[in-house]
């Protein structure tokens, strides 16, 4: 009897770290990743390529800040305006970010009128 209640209580647990390896897994989010300078160039991309567009969800956005003379915006839907970096930052900054469906522009403030970008979100 004490020898089928210790095989019991074994499977029991077996089966619990077998649950919460199936079911205890936290999403990864994709990554993002943005950069600003060194000369007047900027860039929003996944996995290589420039993103035009994005399914409405969770990011990782890791931006790469390579001038003191730039810095890193995104505007978007109901008045969201985030400045990641600002002058005179150089460096690598990562956040979180929850992009709701809409238009977004990424920009650089000092230079906005000839380092920007767009994509959608849907």
């Amino acid at each position: 009897m004490v020898r089928k209640t210790v095989a019991l209580l074994l499977l029991a647990g077996l089966a619990a770290v077998i649950a919460t390896a199936a079911f205890g897994r936290t999403a990864v989010s994709p990554t993002l990743k943005g950069t600003v300078g060194p000369g007047f160039t900027i860039s929003l991309k996944q996995n290589g390529k420039s993103v035009k567009t994005l399914k409405a969800g969770t990011y990782k956005l890791v931006i790469a800040d390579k001038a003191a003379i730039h810095s890193f915006s995104l505007d978007g839907p109901h008045g969201y305006a985030v400045d990641f970096t600002k002058v005179p930052f150089v460096g690598t900054k990562t956040v979180t970010v929850h992009l709701k469906a809409g238009a977004y522009k990424y920009y650089c403030p000092p230079h906005e009128s000839m380092m920007f970008g767009h994509f959608k979100v849907t």
